[in-house]
């Protein structure tokens, strides 16, 4: 048993400086890998709600009108610092979330893509200007911060997706409350520790940990300007809601089931390739993970054949194991839920290709980690619940079709659009694909298309709530708001000599 009074408690991070709570309720942080708490982390009270948010206004006040070439200094310093830090981070994510050094080392390097780009804040900020629209009149637009900005993410990506929102909302001048997630909250505090060695302003950005109770608080205070959300769409749709009820405004991004066409020309060994890749990497829990392989005409059998070959190879173990290229499941519920779903894929008419529950683990993997391999499915069909519910697990269903409509018509019918792929090497085939599908992101022999950070990402239909996309442009409109100012100088200014060189 394990003795709570030696776990170590993670603190907050409030006021430019770890602070360490008196909590009322307590959650664990597991070690993927082994089963065991290894941490516990605070759930938030009112009291440290109000406090934080309290400390974001009062600080809010000067970062707002610090020139946007200081903040972007600011910005290029904890670009530097992450670079830096790596390590560290790395570490963080290996430790709680279970991911495996080079699967970590990706997500810091694609956070950090979104860092690069708001660095360039002070181009990226400029408004318009048009002289003289009526006699002696000019109309001009600037963009000003919301405010106070709370972001909440998942567990997912500890780093990448904090990154996606606290860049832009940052540079832009607004301050930012970091709600990370319970499984896996010691990421944040890294990245706290980096923005204040980088000169952030005490306040201007803090982390405060929870569970629902600490997002329903923060969505509710008044003083809360803008929510940011990437997390499943039962959560997506439950902040949405309260959030733009409350007068936020919201971008809440929310589950998938992605697609990945296989069209008769394309090269087999390339299209199995990708699937396995994009549907075990991270044990399958990515929001852009491929979910369902689609194989069109008779490219079936030689597909399935294909990927089922590479994966008795697949090295399941943890972080500690430098041959390792899966880890675990985040916790024990996660393990079960996935199991499951392996479970009663027979009873609804799919075949078990290869079964995970079967796969050789590791020697070095703890038989008390979470630990599932990788599953391929065959012949499953809409209406089973490995093909309509997200999984979030490593379970490849593969669904058979005749025609290149039919596999358009399949995503399109689908009630997630985060993104879907498509390999061929038919020019034509892909053009139509890219165009006719209902989705976000597409990728064309790309089987994980998540834009690079000067691009938006977000998906349609139940993976995105309202139309407020992620990081990129998207969140420069996001963390901004436009004002348009209509001016009017009937008398000439008087003027001085002042022969500095102007600054800012």
């Amino acid at each position: 048993m394990t003795d709570e009074s030696a776990l170590p408690l993670l603190p907050h991070w409030i006021d430019g400086r770890s602070t360490m709570p008196d909590p009322e309720r307590r959650l664990p942080v597991f070690d993927p890998a082994t089963g065991k708490v290894q941490a516990e982390v605070p759930v938030a009270t009112g009291r440290d709600v109000d406090r934080t948010v309290a400390s974001a206004v009062a600080s809010g006040v000067d970062w707002a009108v610090t020139p946007p070439g200081r903040r972007a200094e600011v910005m290029f310093a904890f670009r530097e610092l992450l670079r830096a830090r790596q390590p560290e981070l790395i570490a963080a994510v290996c430790r709680e979330h279970g991911k495996v050094p080079d699967d970590a080392a990706g997500e810091v390097a694609r956070g950090l893509e979104n860092v690069d780009f708001a660095c360039g804040v002070p181009a990226l900020l400029k408004g318009s200007f048009s002289p003289q629209v009526s006699s002696g009149v000019d109309v001009h637009s600037v963009r000003e911060p919301v405010g106070v900005v709370v972001g909440i993410t998942p567990f997912n990506f500890p780093v990448m997706v904090p990154l996606w929102m606290l860049a832009n909302a940052l540079a832009c001048g607004n301050t930012f409350v970091l709600k990370p997630s319970e499984r896996d909250p010691s990421a944040s505090l890294v990245l706290a520790e980096l923005l204040a060695d980088a000169g952030l302003p005490p306040g201007v950005f803090s982390v405060l940990h929870g569970d629902r109770t600490t997002v329903d608080a923060l969505i509710a205070h008044p003083d809360v300007a803008a929510v940011s959300f990437v997390g499943s769409t039962a959560a997506a749709e439950h902040v949405y809601a309260r959030a733009s009820a409350a007068g936020k405004r919201v971008q809440a991004l929310g589950g998938a089931k992605n697609h990945l066409v296989v069209l008769p020309d394309a090269d087999v060994g390339l299209a199995a390739d990708g699937a396995v890749s994009a549907a075990f990497g991270s044990a399958g829990q990515r929001c852009m993970a491929v979910s369902v392989a689609v194989a069109v005409g008779d490219v079936a059998d030689d597909l399935v054949e294909a990927i089922a070959k590479r994966l008795p190879g697949l090295r399941v173990g943890p972080a500690s194991d430098p041959d390792a290229e899966m880890g675990p499941l985040i916790d024990e519920a996660a393990l079960r839920r996935v199991t499951r779903y392996v479970a009663g894929a027979e009873k609804e008419g799919g075949r078990v290709v290869v079964d995970g529950r079967d796969h050789a683990l590791a020697p070095t993997a703890d038989p008390n980690g979470f630990f599932l391999g990788p599953t391929l499915i065959d012949d499953v069909a809409p209406g089973a619940a490995v093909y309509d519910d997200e999984i979030f697990g490593p379970v490849l269903a593969v669904v058979r079709v005749e025609h290149f409509d039919d596999a358009v018509g399949l995503v399109n019918a689908n009630r997630y659009g985060n993104g879907a792929a498509v390999y061929t090497r038919d020019g034509g085939n892909a053009r139509r694909f890219q165009r006719e599908v209902t989705c976000g992101m597409v990728g064309v022999n790309v089987p994980i298309p998540v834009p690079v950070g000067s691009y938006s990402f977000g998906g349609w239909k139940s993976s995105l709530f309202g139309s407020a996309r992620m990081y990129g442009p998207a969140g420069l409109d996001f963390y901004t708001r436009e004002k348009v100012i209509t001016t009017r100088w009937p008398d000439p200014v008087a003027s001085v000599v002042d022969l500095v060189f102007p600054t800012r």
